[in-house]
């Protein structure tokens, strides 16, 4: 049996840049790269879009990134950002093609916000990114990633 260990980096961010930095360092860094699938968590407002602007920014410097909470998904070069809030049921995964998506995930990367709504029907390695709101400016962001 292999054993599982974590990587784990905390950030406190003091504004929505410094977010978008952090998320633009974690790629610099080769922490976030082709082939991962990033699992967002956050309440409404905690910034999740701002950590997924720092990430095009650092693959894909010329797109525009908006929240893909009407459209579901938005892509930005190879990178495939989900928004799973309206997600009620694996048969709405199935219906927007969720799953063709992850086909040759090598070269791509796939952003997930809400991933907590869908994380039964998913089974694929993650990495976790919590952001936490401590006040109206501030925000703690948990980076996670399972080593096996």
């Amino acid at each position: 049996m292999s054993e599982i260990y974590s990587s784990k980096i905390l950030n406190i961010s003091k504004s929505e840049r410094e977010t978008e930095d952090f998320a633009f360092g974690l790629a610099r860094s080769g922490q976030i790269k082709t082939g991962d699938i990033i699992a967002l968590y956050g309440d409404l407002g905690a910034g999740k879009t701002a950590f997924t602007r720092g990430l095009v920014r650092f693959f894909s410097p010329e797109s525009r990134v908006a929240s893909p909470t009407f459209s579901l998904v938005n892509q930005y070069k190879n990178i495939f950002h989900f928004d799973m809030y309206r997600i009620n049921s694996e048969e709405d995964l199935l219906s927007i093609g969720f799953y063709d998506y992850l086909d040759n995930l090598y070269n791509k990367i796939i952003i997930i916000e809400w991933f907590d709504i869908i994380k039964d029907f998913f089974d694929e390695n993650t990495i976790n990114i919590e952001i936490i709101k401590l006040n109206f400016d501030e925000r703690k962001i948990i980076f996670e990633r399972l080593l096996k």
